[in-house]
């Protein structure tokens, strides 16, 4: 077999770990071929979150952590030629590009080669023109955030190809960060399913960071995974033919077996034969998984079918504000005061705000409660004595949220009798619909930013 390119991942969402990238640097230069680190940072709800922080800040928007996952790892991947692919750029690719350029400053770095790849944005006039014909009367440009479209990994590749050291993204699609430097190693055409196929299942495979790697995989009991406090990140081999060998960073906890990449495999994924990305569709129904030992899992057999005439694009509105309360009961009775603390504080606030509470017994009835309560009423009173009574309600207005806050605080002297641990939280809501739009329409780009 080929020599193979190699991608690691340094980070699976907005909010990973940012030591997780230093052990897979370690090892991309200890295996001394080429290769690329992708971090992948945005959630569907995180890119409408940085549009927000974007409208009172123009430069930011993009990844928060972006200075905690570069720092470390920025100089040994220029110095050993590491390409670095990623949508921490989020609401604002170059205002993140301009931000990597000044850590490479800081650092007394080479200025390195940045690309930003756009073309996913659609909150401008014209573009909110194509959502609102495609999405009709649930179209409210009144509380539009903002609409972003999945794009794919043409430009990645083109920007590497045209020298590029770092591609900076808004919205591409999770396994295009990988299928993109692997084209551009390669030089696999548009069209060359199969093998575009097989590297993006690759990016699948290691878009989610330590989820394959055994993180999101470990129970505790049946599914025992060693070194938790320590898991290694992944990184795939990519061959020429499109299969791939799943491993981690080297002297890292964790595993790799078949059990965890047949589970990430199949993660968000609707239809195995017709798994939809912006580059290819791939069937996965004829892939075989083979367990090569040693943290080592190959993955070949998938097959791919042309790509779709549309592109998907998320489309997200203001959602109002969502508050919450919390507060504890311990000792005799305990779950009597947390029930009267609830029951106090539905009444109030439906009385002065029309309010209706989400309302939660921490330890005895929370995760499998819902909206309406039902489960919670439903239960007895118990003997428990360590309770966390926990409240929350949305309303499109700020003040009824405040309220919430306020009453659940006032617990403290107004009762019932030793509540304590008091912790408020509101926060701004999104809601989100989808829609497809003629690929087209939505053209991608890449430019090199110096400055």
């Amino acid at each position: 077999m080929n020599q193979p390119f190699l991608v690691g991942c340094g980070a699976g969402f907005s909010g990973d770990r940012v030591d997780a990238a230093r052990p897979v640097v370690d090892t991309l230069i200890k295996r001394a071929v080429p290769s690329a680190l992708i971090f992948e940072n945005l959630g569907e709800r995180t890119l409408a979150a940085q549009q927000l922080t974007k409208r009172a800040n123009p430069e930011l928007g993009y990844e928060p952590l972006l200075d905690l996952e570069l720092r470390p790892i920025l100089a040994d991947c220029l110095a050993h030629g590491i390409t670095i692919v990623s949508n921490f750029g989020a609401a604002n690719p170059q205002a993140a590009a301009r931000r990597i350029l000044a850590l490479a400053q800081e650092l007394d770095l080479d200025t390195p080669r940045v690309a930003v790849v756009t073309g996913d944005d659609l909150s401008t006039e014209s573009g909110q023109a194509m959502v609102k014909q495609r999405l009709g009367d649930r179209f409210d440009a009144k509380q539009f955030i903002c609409a972003n479209a999945y794009q794919g990994a043409r430009e990645i590749c083109d920007a590497i190809l045209a020298g590029a050291q770092i591609v900076v993204t808004g919205r591409v699609s999770d396994p295009s960060l990988t299928l993109g430097p692997a084209m551009a190693h390669f030089g696999w055409a548009d069209d060359d399913w199969d093998v575009l196929a097989g590297a993006s299942m690759a990016g699948h495979l290691i878009e989610c960071g330590a989820q394959v790697t055994g993180g999101y995989f470990a129970d505790g009991v049946h599914k025992q995974v060693a070194g938790m406090d320590d898991i290694g990140f992944p990184i795939a081999e990519i061959f020429d033919d499109g299969t791939c060998v799943l491993g981690k960073a080297d002297n890292t906890g964790g595993l790799v077996n078949a059990a965890s990449v047949k589970e990430q495999l199949l993660y968000e994924v609707h239809d195995p034969s017709y798994y939809i990305t912006p580059d290819v569709v791939a069937d996965m129904t004829s892939a075989q998984v083979t367990d090569l030992g040693g943290d080592r899992v190959r993955l070949a057999g998938i097959k791919g079918h042309p790509r779709t005439s549309t592109l998907k694009v998320n489309v997200f509105f203001d959602g109002g504000w969502l508050g919450e309360g919390e507060i504890s009961y311990a000792g005799p009775h305990a779950e009597a005061r947390a029930r009267l603390a609830i029951d106090t504080l539905k009444k109030r606030l439906k009385r002065q705000h029309q309010l209706e509470l989400r309302a939660d017994l921490i330890g005895i009835c929370s995760v499998f409660n819902d909206d309406a309560n039902h489960l919670l009423d439903a239960k007895a009173i118990g003997q428990q004595i360590d309770v966390r009574a926990r409240v929350a309600a949305e309303h499109l207005e700020r003040e009824p949220i405040e309220a919430l806050m306020r009453e659940v605080t006032a617990m403290w002297t107004c009762g019932p009798a030793a509540g304590g641990g008091v912790r408020v939280n509101k926060r701004q809501r999104l809601s989100t619909t989808s829609c497809l739009i003629e690929r087209e329409h939505l053209p991608a780009q890449f430019e090199l930013i110096s400055s």
